[in-house]
């Protein structure tokens, strides 16, 4: 858990600052949520298994849960600004029940993430831009270390829960306490109350009282409006850098989950439940890195974390090719606590920027766009590879060596390329 007290760095001093009220609560509501999307993730992994389809459609689960952030990026950040965030967090969490309602009324599982996904990508740019209007510039990296830390607990546990979930002997009791009602149904079920808790903690969330100038509403102007969103962030130099190392590594990072668990299956010989396990270790890594990172890396130095991904990426072919899961554990950890110690800095880096360029909700559409197309790019390459049965390690081995070699890349352009560190605010 990182620490509720941060490291203030204003004006030459130093000294420490709460995180004003309300955050928590806000943490704790997305947490919720998260969760049980994540569980839900690897309760929809099982269901197709058991329908019969091909392992590479597994990856087409998350494709359809990512590509509402593309298609919709232009029209949820207007959204998300035109009103109380929180409100909108809670009719989100209502929209993401519909999705797994739909699921247990036999809606194909792709059609039902497509639904969840609609809910979580309006959900977000009122998360986090409800974290720039509640948060101070000099207390983001802080604020996202937390965001980053419970996302990826919520990612951790929901592999965990996942996995029991989908266990034999939780099945075996679901038989006996709900005999009518098969197993998966059941586990699905059971995470409905989930997105239910997280529409309840929602009402708690203060307004930050932040209100902007309408936005037309026509989809064309609102096209041309995002658009220019687009230029101006990658045209600012900080804004421009931080959203291309988030977009490559949440786009690898949607990759290696999936590929962790083909990889457990394929070449140790784990089944699913406890192929889920081994995969929240990288969850328990990005928990280490973001905690540390939110405690020691200020705004104004994010980008000297850029070696940590090339060391990631580096880090990546040697676990595919580890023979056994103790081996793997530790070197999954680090992976993880490399990739934490990356992201965080650099999202607080382009909060800050893209809240000063834009408003709350439209930065963080802007971002989610990139950083979503990304996942969608990476997947869909993922997926064909996987139908046209290429090795699993070859494919974890091409993956480190792209993100070392574009975080490696960039770590060497800024430095020749962009104004000193201390110039920058």
């Amino acid at each position: 858990m990182p620490p509720a007290l941060a490291p203030a760095h204003a004006g030459g001093r130093s000294g420490i600052e709460r995180l004003p009220p309300g955050f928590h609560r806000l943490i704790a509501a997305q947490f919720v949520s998260a969760l049980s999307d994540n569980a839900l993730l690897i309760v929809a992994i099982a269901w197709l298994q058991q329908l019969g389809w091909p392992g590479w459609w597994a990856p087409l689960l998350k494709f359809n849960f990512t590509i509402a952030y593309v298609v919709l990026a232009p029209f949820v950040g207007p959204l998300a600004d035109s009103g109380p965030k929180q409100r909108l967090m809670m009719a989100m969490n209502a929209l993401k029940v519909l999705g797994v309602a739909g699921l247990l009324a036999g809606l194909n599982p792709l059609a039902a993430f497509a639904v969840i996904g609609v809910g979580a990508a309006a959900y977000a740019p009122a998360k986090y831009g409800l974290v720039t209007e509640m948060v101070p510039p000099r207390l983001l990296v802080a604020a996202n270390g937390w965001i980053e830390v419970s996302t990826v607990c919520a990612v951790l546990l929901g592999a965990v829960l996942g996995g029991l979930l989908i266990s034999p002997w939780m099945a075996e009791l679901a038989l006996r306490c709900w005999p009518a009602v098969a197993p998966l149904h059941a586990a699905a079920t059971l995470l409905l109350a989930g997105y239910a808790l997280a529409a309840v903690l929602n009402l708690g969330i203060p307004d930050s009282g932040m209100r902007y100038r309408r936005a037309h509403r026509a989809p064309r102007a609102l096209w041309r409006a995002f658009w220019r969103g687009q230029r101006r962030l990658w045209n600012d130099a900080d804004g421009g850098l931080s959203m291309a190392v988030t977009t490559l590594f949440w786009g690898a990072a949607s990759v290696l989950q999936f590929a962790v668990l083909r990889w457990a299956v394929e070449r140790l010989g784990l089944p699913l439940n406890q192929a889920a396990y081994l995969q929240a270790m990288v969850a328990v890594g990005i928990v280490v890195g973001a905690t540390l990172a939110a405690r020691w890396v200020p705004l104004a130095q994010a980008v000297r974390v850029l070696p940590l991904g090339v060391a990631m990426g580096v880090l990546v072919p040697l676990v595919a090719w580890v023979p056994s899961w103790p081996v793997a554990l530790p070197l999954l950890a680090l992976v993880g606590a490399l990739g934490g110690a990356l992201v965080v800095p650099l999202n607080a880096l382009l909060q800050h920027r893209g809240h000063a360029l834009l408003t709350a909700g439209r930065s963080i559409a802007v971002q989610n766009f990139n950083e979503n197309a990304s996942v969608l790019v990476m997947l869909g390459a993922y997926a064909g590879l996987l139908a046209l049965g290429v090795d699993i390690r070859l494919i974890m081995a091409a993956l480190g060596a792209l993100v070392a070699s574009a975080v490696g890349w960039l770590a060497w352009r800024p430095a020749r390329h962009l104004p000193p560190l201390r110039a920058r605010r």
